[in-house]
C-alpha cells in the first residue's frame, strides 16, 4: 500500500477525507494540530476516529499560533454568530487564521518526506465553505508545484508531491453522503468553532450552520444538534 499524510482535524471534512484516501488504497498517517485553537475539543475526536479507522499513525504537532492571533479562533475575538446560513457574510470572516492551510501543509510536506510518502491529503472545500484563500484549487494547486521543489527528496527525483482535495467541488450534502457511504459517524466528529466547555456546538457560528444545512439538504439531521 502507497503511504499518504492526511490532515485530520476531527471535523465534517477531515474525517470524510481520510476515509476516501483509505478507500483508495492508501496506508493513511494522519496529522492533526495543536495550534491554540478555542475548539480544541476537535482534537480528542481526532484522536477517536484515527483510531476507529485503524490508520498506520497518528500525530498531534504543538506550535502555539496565538503569540501572532488575529483570527477569533486563535485571539480574544468573538466568533461570528447568525440565525442561519443566509446571515452568514461574503467577506472573508474573522474565523480565518492567517496562512494556516500553508503552515499545516508545510508540516504535512516534511512528514511525508520523511515516510517515502508522495500523497497528503486535505479536506478543503471551496463551494460550501467560509471563503477562506487557502481553501481555493488555485491554492492546492500552487503549494503542490511548490512542495516539489522544496524537498530533497523533490529535487533528487525521489518524490512526485501530488496534493489530493477530493472534497474541493463537492457541496456540504455531497460530503455528508460521501462520509456516510465510508462508515463515518458524524456524531463523533466536531466542527464547532466556539463549543461549550463539555464540547457541544454553539449551533450558530458559520462552521455549525454549514454542516446544519448540509444534513437538511438530505432531509437529516445534524447528530450533534
Amino acid at each position: 500500500m502507497k503511504k499518504a499524510v492526511c490532515l485530520l482535524s476531527g471535523g465534517l471534512d477531515s474525517t470524510t477525507t481520510l476515509a476516501i484516501a483509505q478507500a483508495e488504497g492508501f496506508d493513511v498517517h494522519a496529522m492533526s494540530f495543536r495550534y491554540g485553537q478555542r475548539h480544541s475539543v476537535e482534537l480528542d475526536r481526532a484522536s477517536a476516529f484515527a483510531r476507529q479507522r485503524g490508520v498506520a499513525e497518528h500525530i498531534i504537532v504543538d506550535f502555539d499560533l496565538r503569540l501572532i492571533g488575529g483570527s477569533a479562533l486563535t485571539a480574544d475575538i468573538q466568533v461570528p454568530k447568525h440565525d442561519s446560513a443566509d446571515g452568514m457574510g461574503t467577506d472573508i470572516p474573522v474565523t480565518y487564521v492567517p496562512a494556516r492551510n500553508t503552515i499545516f501543509l508545510s508540516f504535512a510536506l516534511g512528514w511525508a518526506e520523511v515516510l517515502g510518502a508522495e500523497d497528503i491529503f486535505i479536506g478543503v472545500n471551496a463551494l460550501d465553505y467560509s471563503g477562506y484563500p487557502d481553501c481555493r484549487p488555485e491554492y492546492i494547486a500552487t503549494f503542490e508545484t511548490l512542495g516539489n521543489l522544496a524537498t530533497r527528496a523533490g529535487v533528487e527525483g525521489r518524490q512526485n508531491l501530488r496534493i489530493h482535495a477530493p472534497l474541493m467541488q463537492m457541496s456540504k450534502a455531497q460530503i455528508i453522503c460521501r462520509g456516510l457511504e465510508l462508515g463515518v459517524d458524524f456524531a463523533q466528529t466536531s466542527s464547532c468553532y466556539d463549543p461549550g466547555a463539555d464540547g457541544r456546538p454553539c449551533a450558530r457560528c458559520d462552521s455549525c450552520l454549514l454542516r446544519a444545512r448540509g444534513f437538511e439538504a438530505l432531509g437529516l439531521t445534524d447528530p450533534l444538534l
